[in-house]
Formats: C-alpha cells, structure tokens, sequence
C-alpha cells in the first residue's frame, strides 16, 4: 500500500464530501487538552465548516448527551455560532456517531461517499466515529490540527498510527474542495 500524498491530496468533491465534527460543546472545548487547546481546535473547525458551506457541502455536528440522566450537564449545547442553518445536528449516546443515530442515512441521502473528520477527543469521539464509517465504506480524510485529546500521546497515537490505516491525515490548510 502506498502512502497518501498529503503534499497534494486530492481535491474533496463538495457534492460527495461531507465535513464531520464530533463533540464540540463548551464542557469539552473547556477541557485541558493535547497537543493544542480547545479553542484553537474550534476555530480551525469553524474555519472548515465556513469553507464547506461555502462550497455547498454538507457539514455534520455531533454531540453527545449522557443516557439516563434527567438533565444534560451545562455545557452541553454545541459551542456559540457553529451551527448553521442546514448543517446535520446528530445526538449521540455512545462513544461513535453512527450508532442508533441515523446518520449513515442522512448522509447516504445526501450521496456523501467521503468524510473529513476533526474534533475532540481525536482517540475517543473522532476514532469511534471514524472506525464506524469506514466499517460502512467511507473514504476518510483527517485534519490533524483540527483535533485534540486529554493527552498528547493519544492524540499522536491516533493520527500517526490508527488514522493512516483508515484514511488520509493532513492539516487544515491543505484540505482543498473541487470547484463545483
């Protein structure tokens, strides 16, 4: 198997691609996070959702809210502006989006064959949710710096170990979408 260029990935089809976001609320944005803070990773994930949109491709927000309890802890809407009209809201209760959640779906509907990945915690949320696309054969593309977890070494281990096998890994500034 040859290693993906990252140098040059290849071009994202907007009409095929869509941009997953796992897991940004303000209770987890505000954690003591690796290799970067949260905040940093919330900008970087908002600069990508601006860009997809922009390009007509569809954007997925995914939090998670803790079963059987009778209130969610505070924090636990997605953090202030970064949902837009027409982004694809998904509430989870494990640690994968995918599962009981309809969002292969919704996507499938929507003819997404790709999905790129950022959030937090990149070895929790983000692997989870990426291994269970991948089971259901999306391509999968990983902005590293667009991730972050409670450690530097999870979060390393992900992107330099487990996100290779199932995709391709580049920072933010080299995701490129096709014209349309």
């Amino acid at each position: 198997m040859t290693a993906p260029d990252t140098d040059h990935p290849p071009a994202l089809d907007p009409a095929r691609t869509a941009l997953v976001l796992v897991d940004l609320m303000d209770r987890i944005v505000g954690l003591p996070l690796e290799p970067r803070k949260g905040t940093d990773v919330l900008e970087v994930c908002a600069g990508l959702a601006a860009s997809f949109r922009a390009a007509g491709a569809p954007v997925v927000l995914i939090r998670v809210e803790r079963p059987g309890v009778p209130e969610q802890p505070p924090g636990s809407a997605l953090a202030g502006g970064l949902a837009a009209d027409g982004d694809i809201e998904v509430v989870k209760r494990t640690i994968g989006g995918f599962q009981g959640t309809g969002l292969d779906e919704r996507l499938r509907e929507r003819g997404v064959i790709a999905l790129l990945f950022g959030g937090i915690a990149t070895n929790l949320g983000v692997e989870s949710t990426a291994r269970a696309a991948g089971d259901l054969g999306y391509d999968l593309f990983f902005a590293e710096d667009a991730m972050a977890a409670l450690t530097a070494p999870e979060h390393e281990a992900a992107v330099r170990l487990n996100f290779p096998r199932l995709g391709t890994v580049l920072p933010s500034a080299r995701v490129r979408l096709a014209p349309r």
